[in-house]
């Protein structure tokens, strides 16, 4: 009796063991913003292996600091080219956390990369509907006041710098749209040969979490972290209002209609604390890492 009780104590605890060690956990890969470093991520890394002890954790060292105004298509290029072996490693997939800037990287990276295994893509407060405001966070050159800035951006040299390709002045729409050489693209706000086909691709990712906060303090709008943007009244228009949603160009509407599509909101965050806030990631990021 005594042996047998034994087994039947041991026998659940090994089992549970044996399961953990064959199931894993999915990497994850995290792609920094603007002026940041992968140094600036070690607690949203220990965050991770608390909840899931012995997952795989790489934050992507490139483009740090002030090589981050490098032009978003060659940090697509360099990121794509760093995460790519991750991935072709990963049997089961992958999940991406990018933050601010690296939001709007990993969108290219989504989008152009045909054979991406990317299961949950958590996009935590990245400027996905633009930029439209001069904080002291962007105010790195004298021409970066947001009433006069279009036209540094959408004219001469400023599409080499990365916060120009994705700023979006609502006064001065058609500027934008034959100007910006990255977020016009990606959002198909502009004919874009490669639409159909990046849609396709984007919309291989299983969920699509989008973070952001009303006292963010950089990202302008704040909705912008959720697909919303100002009207040319300067009026926030939610992403459910939006041509780009509405017309489902790179698959927004159809993540919702899969169900797949996830708003956290999380006030009292300032924008340099989204990655090391223990309860934004408890509450937004910890269960689509399963």
């Amino acid at each position: 009796a005594t042996s047998s009780g034994a087994a039947a104590l041991l026998c659940p605890l090994l089992g549970a063991c044996l399961w953990s060690a064959v199931v894993g956990y999915k990497p994850v890969i995290v792609v920094h913003g603007l002026f940041d470093s992968s140094e600036d991520f070690k607690n949203l890394q220990r965050f991770i292996n608390e909840s899931y002890p012995g997952t795989n954790v790489t934050v992507i060292d490139l483009f740090d600091r002030s090589s981050s105004l490098q032009p978003m298509w060659k940090q697509v290029e360099g990121f794509k080219a760093a995460i790519y072996p991750i991935m072709q490693n990963a049997a089961d997939g992958v999940h991406l956390i990018c933050y601010s800037q690296g939001g709007l990287v990993c969108r290219g990276i989504l989008s152009t990369l045909p054979d991406h295994n990317v299961h949950s893509f958590i996009s935590l407060s990245a400027p996905q509907a633009g930029q439209y405001g001069d904080t002291d966070y962007f105010r790195i050159f004298p021409q970066f006041v947001k009433s006069n800035l279009y036209h540094f951006c959408y004219t001469g040299v400023g599409q080499l710098i990365s916060i120009c390709n994705y700023w979006n002045d609502p006064h001065h729409r058609d500027l934008y749209l034959n100007s910006s050489d990255y977020l016009a693209l990606i959002n198909s706000e502009r004919p874009n040969p490669n639409s159909t086909e990046w849609r396709r691709n984007f919309l291989k990712i299983q969920k699509l979490v989008l973070i952001g906060g009303p006292d963010d303090g950089v990202i302008t709008p704040w909705q912008s972290s959720q697909f919303g943007f100002y009207d040319d009244n300067e009026t926030v228009v939610e992403m459910q209002h939006q041509e780009l949603y509405l017309r489902d160009v790179f698959g927004l509407k159809t993540l919702v209609a899969r169900g797949d599509l996830i708003l956290c909101t999380v006030p009292g965050v300032e924008h340099v604390l989204w990655h090391s806030n223990e309860t934004v990631f408890h509450a937004c990021i910890e269960k689509w890492l399963m």
